[in-house]
């Protein structure tokens, strides 16, 4: 599983010109599922996206979780993040789960996240979406469990 995690003022998600979700200060993570991806890795990215200290304390300093601050999280899938791009230049999906595990992994997080931490906004699965954000900073991380 791997996902890119932005410290953002606000973010949002379009479906077909309707905005379906949209959050003020937190994290957009876009979700990239793997095909051995499991509930192991669902416990560790939650663990590490609410816990991670991106936002800043009273020093200035990177001191702050997504939980210390209160913050929304938005999440939206995206398969192309387990993109092979190491050859050529077109990129290869072998690595990413097959579109129903996919979305069970998916789905997964989204409850892991509702019953263990918080509330959060998310994308529709497979949809093609138009995501609007203002990064604060720019804050972005890449992780991987």
């Amino acid at each position: 599983m791997k996902g890119l995690i932005q410290r953002v003022k606000s973010a949002s998600v379009n479906v077909n010109d309707k905005k379906v979700a949209s959050i003020d200060i937190g994290i957009l993570l876009l979700l990239g599922i793997e095909k051995g991806d499991d509930v192991l890795q669902v416990e560790k990215m939650a663990r590490k996206v609410f816990n991670y200290r991106i936002f800043s304390d009273a020093d200035g300093k990177m001191n702050k979780s997504l939980t210390d601050i209160n913050g929304e999280l938005l999440v939206v899938s995206q398969f192309t993040l387990v993109a092979d791009t190491t050859k050529g230049n077109r990129p290869g999906f072998s690595k990413g789960a097959a579109p129903a595990h996919g979305e069970f992994i998916y789905q997964s997080f989204i409850e892991h996240v509702r019953s263990e931490y918080s509330e959060c906004k998310t994308g529709v699965f497979g949809a093609d979406m138009a995501i609007t954000l203002i990064n604060d900073g720019p804050v972005t991380f890449w992780i991987e469990t």
